[in-house]
C-alpha cells in the first residue's frame, strides 16, 4: 500500500482518556472494518502521569472503512469523554515547505510548481526580438517632476 492510500486509510482520534488503551481502540473501532494498525504516541514528558499524548491514529486495509468508522465514532463518547475522530494528515516533511533548513527554491515541490519549461522560455524571446531589442524607458517624460509648484512655461 503507498504512502497516501495509507494516509487515506488512517483515521485521527482525538480527546482520548488517560485509561484509553490500543486494545480498547482497537475493540471500539474493529465494527467498522479489517484494521491493519492502531498507533497510541507516548507521553515523552517526565512531568506527568499520562501514558498517552491524549490521541492515537487508526489505520485501515480499506479507505472505505475510515470514512464509516469517522462517520460513526465522530463526537461519541469514549471512556467518559468525547472524542473527535477525522480523517488523518500525512505528516509534513522536515526537508519540506517554509519550517526546512533548504530554501524554498531549492526545494523540489517549489521547483516543479514554478519552473519555466524551455518552450516558454523561447515564446518569451520571441517576444521580446519581435517588439523590440529593449523596451521603452520607463522614465522617459518624467524630468522635472522632482521640482514641486506650476510648470513653468
Amino acid at each position: 500500500m503507498t504512502d497516501s492510500a495509507r494516509w487515506k486509510a488512517t483515521v485521527y482520534v482525538g480527546g482520548l482518556a488517560s485509561l484509553v488503551t490500543t486494545t480498547s481502540l482497537h475493540d471500539a473501532f474493529i465494527p467498522f472494518g479489517e484494521i491493519a494498525d492502531v498507533s497510541l504516541p507516548k507521553n515523552e514528558n517526565p512531568k506527568t502521569t499520562d501514558l498517552h499524548r491524549g490521541f492515537a491514529y487508526v489505520e485501515y486495509e480499506d479507505a472505505e472503512d475510515a470514512k464509516e468508522a469517522i462517520d460513526n465514532m465522530d463526537q461519541a463518547e469514549f471512556f467518559g469523554r468525547v472524542i473527535k475522530v477525522s480523517a488523518a494528515k500525512a505528516p509534513k516533511s522536515a526537508d519540506e515547505g517554509l519550517g526546512s533548513k533548504t530554501a524554498v527554491w531549492q526545494q523540489e515541490g517549489w521547483l516543479a510548481e514554478n519552473a519555466v519549461s524551455e518552450e516558454d522560455r523561447m515564446a518569451g524571446d520571441q517576444a521580446q526580438a519581435v517588439g523590440g531589442a529593449r523596451p521603452g524607458d520607463p522614465m522617459q517624460g518624467l524630468e522635472g517632476l522632482d521640482v514641486a509648484g506650476p510648470k513653468p512655461e
